[in-house]
């Protein structure tokens, strides 16, 4: 049966693209573009600001089938990036001074050169983040050896763990997810990661479980570090809040449970111009596994290309067209600017 996110129809809001995901969702055009909410706060056009990262893709096969995915990430996904592509990203790279790269998925440890790509960004001297979902270091004995080659080549690890309880985690995640996740912590942590001084940095990630918006960071990684550490042994360095986007599997959810409406109106009520003004799609570069470029990791999932026609693919790669373009805004673009806001580095206002 074919998914409800894929069904959608496009309005026009000047010249920004606004895409109401669902036609029987007719309440959602009720909702004030999210390019208007811009304008009012002396926002539009969206600009970005000097290139500090590239975030790529590495395909979408994943071990799991998370509920509130984005990339409707799994097992039976076959797109995934070649070395080939992955080639291209390190030729971008090499023109410019961006010091990170962002490796995602699905499971990106689950590419086949997922290691020699992580060895040649380490090689032209700059910052790995792998987006680990922690199971895949226990799934197969092959990735066992994770933690100790994230800890040979610096990588900073961020992880998603959407609850301190094991239930709460199980229920968005899968059964028994939870207690897969603690061992690949403890492997994580006994090399070094997530303890003080050792300059290997464990992040968490905690998105909320359902259509309310995640609460204050600070005090969700005080609680986190508190529970963690005294139930199950455990240490990390920073908690990230990030709010759910409706798109993909949650846009799923909130339609099939007739939440949609409440739950972008939330997001509406609660856009906060600071937090729109330190998006993280002003200084990253998305790059999918096919080597497409987007303002956003979410952009990429709805195939918003960047608005920059003759650099819309990595082998293309202009850093002065991509610094001077408009970036592409639509209604989930709500989800990262309300209250304290919403990135892949958590909070931004």
């Amino acid at each position: 049966m074919k998914s409800l996110h894929a069904q959608h129809h496009v309005l026009s809001d000047s010249a920004y693209q606004l895409t109401v995901l669902n036609p029987a969702e007719a309440a959602g055009a009720a909702f004030p573009s999210f390019a208007s909410k811009l304008r009012e706060t002396g926002l539009l056009p969206l600009r970005p600001t000097p290139l500090a990262v590239l975030q790529v893709n590495m395909g979408k096969m994943c071990n799991q089938v998370c509920k509130h995915c984005h990339v409707d990430a799994g097992p039976d996904r076959t797109e995934i990036m070649t070395r080939a592509t992955m080639q291209e990203c390190l030729d971008a790279l090499a023109q410019t001074d961006i010091q990170v790269v962002d490796l995602t998925g699905g499971a990106p440890e689950m590419n086949p050169d997922f290691r020699w790509f992580v060895e040649q960004i380490s090689a032209q001297g700059r910052q790995t983040i792998v987006r680990c979902n922690l199971t895949i270091i226990v799934a197969n004995k092959k990735y066992h050896d994770l933690p100790q080659f994230f800890a040979r080549h610096g990588v900073r690890v961020v992880s998603s763990l959407p609850h301190f309880a094991a239930a709460r985690t199980d229920a968005q995640r899968g059964e028994g997810v939870f207690d897969r996740s603690m061992r690949a912590l403890h492997m994580l942590n006994e090399v070094g990661y997530g303890i003080e001084g050792s300059g290997l940095n464990l992040d968490l990630v905690y998105n909320p479980s359902g259509a309310f918006l995640p609460g204050n960071q600070a005090s969700l990684e005080r609680e986190f570090k508190q529970r963690l550490g005294r139930e199950h042994q455990v240490q990390f360095n920073n908690l990230l809040a990030i709010t759910n986007l409706p798109v993909s599997r949650f846009l799923d959810y909130l339609l099939e449970s007739n939440n949609y409406a409440s739950y972008m109106d939330k997001l509406v009520q609660a856009y906060n111009p600071a937090a729109a003004e330190n998006v993280m799609c002003r200084s990253t570069l998305s790059v999918g596994w096919d080597g497409q470029l987007y303002d956003c990791d979410f952009n990429q999932m709805l195939e918003l290309l960047v608005a920059v026609p003759t650099s819309q693919h990595i082998r293309n790669f202009n850093q002065q067209a991509l610094e001077a373009r408009n970036i592409v805004v639509n209604q989930h673009c709500y989800g990262c600017t309300a209250g304290a806001g919403s990135s892949c580095g958590g909070a931004t206002a």
